[in-house]
């Protein structure tokens, strides 16, 4: 016979044996450890993110003269039943009336909006309009008009069910979106993934300050790249870092400037004194937005709102109580380590208290989510300061993997912490899908799967009507 055999010694099938045996409890351990979650084993091509280039389609602007660009459209009240629309004109103000209805071909509703303009640096902002369409029937498909003459364009939107306990409904969840082209397959697939009503937006828009002199032409390109998604359905806007654009050294020293001319919120309905914390009630959600970088001690009057509004909450009306809100509480990755730390502390309890179900953060360039947990038995003297089970606390998720142009935080600390229960340095979106009263469903879909592929998903029980242990 040709080549030759030789049969191993029984102790090496022994030791081999051992060694695969030993192997395989090695990784049964990394994985479901009772001192940590999970730390996927997915592992995503570390290239630089890379802007999409100015003449890309995304950004076109649309034909004929002074034609409405940048059109978007976020929730114009508390229950639902108004939203605002927004959008630009670049060579004059044109017309700020909205004309809508049921039928796309008879809108036989208007209203008139007013429009704003703003520099910044050297450069200046096209006409941008604002219209609030208000008395909407709940749970019905409007179509709607911008612009005049030959320049008119039309989109629609469904305004949500009326408020109501059992009310079943699905919000989209996208954070530090940018406009590279990662950031674009994170659109399309989410466009193509969701039937959600809204999308629930963490901050981080456009990344238009990581330009020099904060360039501003990249909130117009931004803009545009959105508003195949935020025509159709509003987004519920949180700010982030990268919409303060304080900038003194080139003179200016006005934070927020261009996110408050371009993004209204609704804030004025949840008595909010500012925009950039408000909430807002749709289907059978309580939505509480917070603002990461505004004040927010004791005593500030965002402290102060946010105390009042936690405590108006009703439960019976609408059971599931979201936070959102830009710098995470909870953050196992060596980015932006314990930047929310403060907040934590001072809102934390409040949290527990009213039982909130799930808090959605941005901010660190990757995806995490957490198990119920708390820390707030610590008082300074009594060294409780390690994160505890808590079935009364929220899960804590961060979603800032939208795609931007600075990268994946792909740096995790070491060993997992066990509040994490699953971790992944890559860019996608969320689902959340509430089912009735006592169930959810939330999914995670990294950018490189198909359509219906999850890589992460959680069945949610509502804290005040089926407060069970959901982790397991």
């Amino acid at each position: 016979m040709g080549g030759s055999s030789r049969r191993a010694h029984p102790t090496t099938h022994v030791g081999l044996l051992l060694l695969v045996v030993f192997a395989a409890a090695l990784a049964v351990t990394t994985l479901t450890c009772v001192d940590a979650g999970v730390t996927s084993a997915y592992r995503r091509q570390l290239l630089a993110s890379v802007d999409m280039p100015l003449d890309s389609n995304v950004f076109r602007v649309p034909p004929g003269r002074n034609a409405p660009q940048q059109v978007h459209i976020t929730q114009g009240d508390l229950e639902g039943s108004a939203v605002i629309v927004s959008w630009t004109t670049a060579d004059e103000p044109g017309s700020s009336k909205v004309l809508y209805g049921t039928s796309k071909d008879k809108l036989n509703k208007s209203a008139k909006g007013s429009y704003t303009r703003y520099q910044f640096y050297n450069y200046t902002s096209g006409y941008i309009h604002h219209c609030v369409l208000k008395d909407l029937m709940y749970d019905t498909t409007y179509y709607y008009t911008v612009g005049v003459g030959q320049t008119e364009r039309q989109f629609w939107f469904k305004s949500p069910p009326k408020v109501g306990p059992d009310v079943p409904y699905t919000f989209g969840l996208i954070g530090d979106l940018g406009q590279t082209y990662d950031s674009n397959i994170t659109l399309s697939h989410y466009d193509s993934n969701s039937n959600s009503g809204a999308l629930l937006f963490v901050g981080d828009l456009s990344y238009a300050d990581d330009y020099p002199f904060h360039d501003n032409v990249r909130w117009d390109t931004w803009s545009r790249f959105i508003e195949r998604s935020a025509a159709y359905q509003p987004w519920i806007w949180t700010v982030g870092n990268h919409e303060i654009d304080f900038a003194p050294e080139i003179g200016e020293t006005e934070p927020f400037k261009p996110f408050l001319h371009r993004f209204p919120t609704p804030y004025k309905a949840s008595n909010s004194t500012a925009p950039f914390w408000y909430s807002i009630k749709r289907a059978s959600a309580h939505i509480i937005v917070l603002a990461s970088y505004s004040a927010y001690g004791k005593y500030t009057p965002q402290y102060q709102w946010l105390q009042t509004e936690l405590a108006k909450v009703n439960r019976t009306v609408t059971p599931w109580l979201i936070v959102l809100m830009h710098s995470p509480w909870y953050n196992s990755y060596n980015y932006h380590y314990m930047e929310g730390e403060t907040m934590r502390v001072q809102f934390e309890s409040w949290f527990v208290q009213y039982k909130v179900d799930v808090v959605f953060a941005g901010h660190v360039h990757a995806y995490e989510r957490s198990h119920r947990i708390s820390n707030i038995a610590y008082n300074i003297t009594n060294a409780k300061c390690t994160p505890v089970s808590d079935q009364s606390a929220p899960v804590y998720i961060t979603i800032g993997d939208g795609g931007n142009i600075e990268g994946l935080a792909n740096n995790m600390t070491e060993p997992q912490p066990s509040y994490s229960a699953f971790r992944e340095a890559s860019f996608g979106h969320a689902i959340f899908e509430i089912k009735n009263k006592t169930h959810a469903y939330y999914s995670w879909h990294r950018n490189q799967d198909g359509n219906a592929v999850a890589a992460d998903t959680m069945w949610f029980t509502n804290r005040y009507w089926n407060p069970t242990d959901d982790s397991k």
